[in-house]
């Protein structure tokens, strides 16, 4: 059925390909804009994209997996998305034209959320308890690897599956004793629900064995190819966009409020800041520049997924990312 619908959009991405790069470049999120959306914002607001030449139009997505068939099929050149789950879609999709551009989350944001009134402090105190999974969630999507490396009993852990409007409530009134989800976005959430801060436990899956990575832009590679520059500049301006709000994330919020003006202001810079601490500006990407990877760390990343996804096709991580269009170094350091 995908590539039917690829086949369906290859006449319809070349004439996009010469229309998008003159006018309109959407940019396919994963999530609402809350906090960690709002580096993009300011890379509008303070002119990034303009500079290279590009008219950024940023929608909102429904989850980590959500930009893979946007990007996948050429409704969308870029996106935001999870690199494990876009690794899965190749396998099942191979010759799919999307790939890894360059990688945001250097530590993914994969938790699990407990309380600890609700005896969850640490992955064993799993076993014997509710977990609420939202089935689409891109922190469940790493849970049996997460489950392998902590030796847990799996079959001790009751899995309720939750929707996301519903999955820090049903936390919040104890009817679950933890949640999956992205760190930053149900720690928060459940603080906005009156949990008090010191009840709130955060697993981090990287911090407890996973080697993973997290969320990447993605690009369409027809569209790639064809607009090389186009894509580096794109590049070049999202990482403008992290430094200024790393800077100053009041004025990036502001940018983000401007598109969200129901959101808690207050709320959505904490989200920011806890993204940028946690996962964007690491070691190795303080070090390095944003964007990029290091090949062992990946070799091991995909050795992980295999404990728990069968490949229908033999893993290649040049498949999955790849570097040929992020700018230079120094266009992506963050301080």
């Amino acid at each position: 059925m995908l590539k039917q619908t690829l086949a369906a959009f290859a006449t319809t991405l070349s004439f996009a390909s010469a229309a998008l790069a003159q006018a309109d470049f959407p940019f396919a999120l994963d999530w609402k804009f809350e906090g960690p959306a709002a580096p993009y914002f300011a890379a509008i607001d303070n002119g990034h994209f303009e500079a290279a030449g590009l008219k950024v139009e940023i929608s909102a997505g429904q989850g980590s997996l959500d930009a893979i068939p946007k990007v996948a099929t050429g409704a969308f050149p870029v996106g935001f998305a999870d690199i494990n789950s876009l690794i899965k879609f190749l396998d099942q999709n191979p010759g799919a034209p999307v790939t890894a551009v360059m990688m945001v989350y250097d530590k993914p944001p994969f938790a699990i959320i407990g309380r600890k009134s609700l005896g969850v402090e640490a992955p064993k105190d799993l076993e014997g308890k509710v977990l609420g999974a939202p089935p689409p969630d891109g922190a469940w999507a790493q849970f049996p690897a997460f489950a392998i490396a902590n030796d847990l009993n799996v079959d001790a852990i009751t899995v309720e599956p939750v929707g996301f409007p519903t999955r820090e409530p049903m936390l919040a009134e104890g009817n679950v004793a933890a949640v999956t989800g992205f760190s930053f976005s149900s720690y928060l959430n459940l603080v906005r629900l009156g949990v008090p801060e010191e009840d709130i436990s955060t697993i981090l899956m990287a911090d407890y064995g996973l080697a993973l990575y997290g969320n990447a832009i993605i690009a369409n590679t027809n569209f790639a190819a064809d607009n090389p520059d186009l894509i580096k500049g794109f590049l070049g301006a999202v990482a403008a966009g992290w430094k200024d709000a790393i800077a100053d994330p009041d004025t990036a919020i502001a940018s983000l409020i401007e598109r969200n003006p129901a959101a808690d202001a207050a709320l959505e810079k904490r989200r920011l800041e806890l993204a940028i601490d946690a996962n964007v500006a690491t070691d190795f990407a303080m070090e390095n520049g944003m964007g990029g990877i290091d090949d062992a760390r990946m070799a091991k990343a995909i050795e992980q997924l295999a404990q728990t996804y069968e490949f229908q096709n033999e893993p290649n991580a040049s498949v999955y990312f790849t570097d040929a269009y992020l700018p230079d170094a120094s266009a992506r350091m963050l301080k």
